[in-house]
């Protein structure tokens, strides 16, 4: 039955909430219910086939469409629930307040059932308060996990706002049936209800059983629990630390968790008042604004210590170091999360010795399901190696594997070991360099560990830094000038150049890809200062290789200015572009070597100047090539490349977009490639992208040729088809015309051929015109001259969904994902070759 599990989740004789039994097909109601249960939440619910689909929206909604907010998919509701507003008792599911905080109808677009199979709805909502275009979108769901996440959307129109306008729920919190808030409603004596007053249970009626509640569980009972010791809460404990190892341990006496990349704090309760600690015992709790402590305040226990992690979580969805320290240094606190993943003391109990399955079990239920400021830590169960492949694939920084009935030991040991998809530790800052293009800035750090009894040179550190943040490591440093070396060892007169030597005190956080043989840092990026770790406890991280990967080629050209910022936000220099396109050689190379390039320049980075040249220009790198065009023999002579150097060449002349023919010098007139860019106009969600790429590379199968995606790293996607060089660039055109045509005239609510930005709105360009001669397309592995650093990232189909979007993969993140892959997302693309036939001129419906 389709109100079944509703029923089962509530005892009707104690809750005032309609039992339902009125079905009513073909209606489109929709109501929005302000429901203050444990933790006050949105209800959003959809009439459909008799029933109210419904979703519990932490938030709730935001009238601004870059804000995704989380929507818990929950159990459907009758009808009659679109009516209901007073108070379910205290210990029912979902005990609270609610009130009917909107109500109206909706319209789908499209097929509503198509659509909600797909994990795709889009509908224009007639509310009191909420009107346009919305979507509702699932998201991709973790191994395991039972709750079901979608996110809640704005569409681009009239009624969207800005984010410094007001927020509609601080401006209309009032109920559409009543007038009254909230706290009107809460005034009731419990067991009351606005519509039928006093509820009253029959005596000596046993409550039926009932699911355990998902959003609002009951608060946790550490007495119940084996191992829990009756305590006095302790004193700060000291971290449990996991050991790194190059694999994942395997075996059922291990779950694996996602490892942040934030601040490690312990999180204390304690009547009323909390406290965030470091790893070392620091107070830090003032540092991170007000939400965090209130959130942890507001947890119903009166005694607690959990160990978390607060983050700072990118647009891409990953915990971002680099990201939490410009917020810290801005002042800025809106974007803090805290990840908490072990309870270790709870009301009166010490968990110390329970199991960790059990703890976090707990931790579990006291937090909650719902994806608020405070998050509970999931964890896998399958198999390590598998855990960590996936993790890297999406540019995490790697996983955490604990054993499952382990107890909580202070200190490091091997019951926590951690696995990481790049290597990244910290380093003692002994010294820096000056920048080359800044007076009061730095150009490089000089770093250290500690061992064999002294400080030991690793090398130098030159990207990474913000424009800021390099001005304001000078002025730290400057201040810590000291007049002599502080290694233990004489360093050699190239590693002494130009440096100047500070007190080894301040640690910073650094990424880099593996170690020289002689016990240096190679392509390396600063990610932050680490102030939560003395200088004294940092010693080189190492773990013995679990396999070998191909060694990036060594780069022999040399770089001027290689401090110059050409990403500034996020501190990628010419020197960090150089080092990404070493590490990328082997998977670029196929895609930019002996053809006709074009190029976007930016020799002041992306903030400054920017121009496109095809051309070759006075003073043009060495190592970059002249091609001449057969077809203008005596024209100005083309550019391309055919080695690294010559890509160096390309850095060197501040070539940040690189845009390759699809054309080979070798055969200037017959392309061996088609590309297809899918760009989306205005209000266009992302999952209706992923899903024109989808009916594309079917049309394209319908005529022998095969389909291979890519992000273009900026809002859409590239299609990109194999061909045999056999047909001329006027039939690769005619035919990629035909197809995008055909593709906008089967469904034109959806796609337009026509460059028109007028007509591109809410619909998606099907771009053909890079099909055509001295058109270019920018190449996979090239970085994009945009705020993000992002790169065009070559996917396999099935990585592709909601979850990865146009940007996600960045010149910081890309070598790290490639260095986990097994094997080429893009593998068998010239195999899969074929020739190009005749456009056909039936059509297929889309989807």
């Amino acid at each position: 039955m389709a109100l079944e599990t509703y029923r089962k989740k509530r005892d009707f004789a104690a809750t005032p909430e309609p039992k339902g039994g009125r079905i009513r097909k073909g209606g489109d109601a929709f109501v929005v219910q302000k429901h203050a249960a444990t933790r006050l939440h949105y209800d959003f619910r959809l009439e459909l086939d008799g029933v109210l689909k419904s979703w519990a929206v932490a938030k709730g909604p935001s009238l601004v469409p870059d804000e995704k907010r989380l929507a818990v998919h929950v159990e459907n509701h009758p009808l009659e629930y679109g009516d209901f507003e007073g108070t379910i008792p205290k210990g029912e599911y979902g005990g609270g307040t609610v009130i009917l905080w909107d109500r109206g109808t909706w319209t789908p677009v499209g097929d509503p059932h198509q659509g909600y199979a797909k994990g795709h709805l889009e509908f224009t909502l007639h509310g009191e308060k909420l009107h346009g275009r919305w979507h509702l979108v699932r998201m991709r769901g973790k191994p395991r996990e039972k709750r079901e996440n979608w996110l809640l959307i704005k569409g681009e129109d009239e009624f969207a706002r800005t984010k410094d306008a007001p927020d509609i729920l601080d401006e209309r919190p009032e109920s559409v049936k009543t007038g009254r808030q909230i706290a009107d409603v809460a005034g009731e004596a419990p067991g009351w209800s606005s519509k039928t007053g006093r509820i009253r249970k029959p005596a000596g009626r046993a409550k039926k059983p009932r699911a355990a509640p998902e959003p609002d569980p009951e608060p946790p009972e550490p007495a119940a629990v084996k191992g829990a010791r009756k305590a006095a809460m302790p004193g700060f404990v000291e971290p449990m630390l996991a050991t790194l190892a190059s694999a994942a341990p395997q075996g059922e006496r291990w779950l694996h968790e996602i490892k942040f990349d934030g601040y490690r704090l312990q999180a204390r309760i304690e009547a009323g008042r909390v406290k965030l600690l470091t790893r070392s015992g620091l107070d830090w709790t003032t540092r991170f604004g007000k939400a965090v402590p209130a959130a942890l305040r507001d947890l119903p226990v009166g005694t607690a210590i959990l160990d978390g992690e607060l983050v700072v979580e990118t647009d891409a969805g990953a915990s971002d170091f680099s990201a939490l320290q410009a917020d810290l240094s801005a002042g800025r606190s809106d974007r803090f999360a805290f990840y908490a993943f072990d309870l270790l003391y709870l009301d009166g109990y010490d968990l110390c010795r329970v199991p960790l399955v059990e703890r976090k079990a707990l931790l579990a239920r006291l937090l909650g399901q719902e994806g608020g400021i405070l998050r509970f830590s999931t964890h896998f169960d399958e198999g390590g190696a598998l855990v960590l492949r996936h993790a890297c694939r999406l540019s995490l920084e790697g996983i955490v594997s604990k054993l499952r009935d382990g107890p909580y030991r202070a200190g490091r040991g091997r019951a926590w070991i951690k696995s990481k998809c790049s290597a990244r530790q910290e380093f003692v800052v002994a010294g820096y360099v000056p920048s080359s293009v800044s007076r009061r800035a730095i150009g490089s750090l000089i770093l250290g560990v500690y061992e064999q009894g002294g400080l030991q040179h690793v090398g130098r550190v030159g990207t990474g830094f913000s424009a800021a943040v390099a001005e304001d490591l000078f002025r730290r440093l400057e201040r810590m000038r000291i007049p002599d070396s502080p290694f233990a060892a004489r360093l050699t007169a190239d590693e002494a150049r130009q440096a100047r030597y500070v007190r080894p005190e301040l640690v910073a956080e650094v990424e880099f890809r593996a170690w020289t043989a002689d016990g240096h840092l190679r392509h390396a990026a600063f990610r932050g200062l680490r102030e939560d770790k003395p200088a004294a406890e940092i010693v080189r991280e190492t773990a013995k290789p679990a396999a070998k990967h191909p060694a990036p080629q060594r780069r022999r050209v040399r770089l001027t200015h290689p401090d110059r910022l050409y990403w500034p936000e996020e501190g990628v220099t010419k020197e960090g572009l150089a080092d990404y396109h070493a590490e990328v050689w082997r998977w670029i190379a196929p895609w930019i070597t002996g053809r006709p390039l074009a190029l976007l320049r930016c020799p002041n980075g992306i903030d400054g100047e920017r121009f496109f040249q095809k051309h070759a220009w006075k003073g043009l790198n060495p190592h970059i090539s002249l091609l001449r065009d057969p077809k203008e023999p005596q024209g100005e002579p083309l550019i391309g490349i055919e080695d690294l150097d010559g890509l160096m060449g390309l850095v060197q002349s501040a070539a940040l977009e690189i845009h390759p023919w699809g054309a080979t010098a070798a055969d200037w007139e017959r392309p061996d490639m088609i590309t297809m860019d899918l760009d989306p106009g205005e209000g266009v969600a992302w999952p209706l992208v992923v899903e024109a790429a989808r009916e594309l590379r079917r049309r394209l199968e319908d005529h022998g040729l095969a389909g291979f995606v890519k992000t273009s790293g900026g809002k859409g996607l590239h299609v990109v088809a194999p061909l045999r060089p056999q047909a001329e660039w006027p039939a690769v055109k005619a035919f990629t015309k035909a197809l995008a045509d055909a593709m906008a005239a089967d469904d034109p609510g959806r796609y337009v051929s026509t460059i028109s930005k007028a007509r591109r709105r809410g619909r998606i360009l099907i771009d053909y015109l890079r099909n055509q001669r001295g058109a270019t397309a920018v190449a996979a592995y090239s970085t994009r001259a945009r705020p993000g650093a992002a790169v065009s990232a070559p996917l396999r189909w099935d990585e592709l969904d909601a979850g990865i979007g146009p940007a996600w993969f960045t010149l910081q993140n890309m070598p790290t994902r490639l260095a986990t892959l097994g094997s080429d997302p893009w593998d068998g693309f010239r195999a899969a070759a074929a020739p190009l036939e005749a456009p056909r001129s039936r059509r297929r419906k889309a989807g």
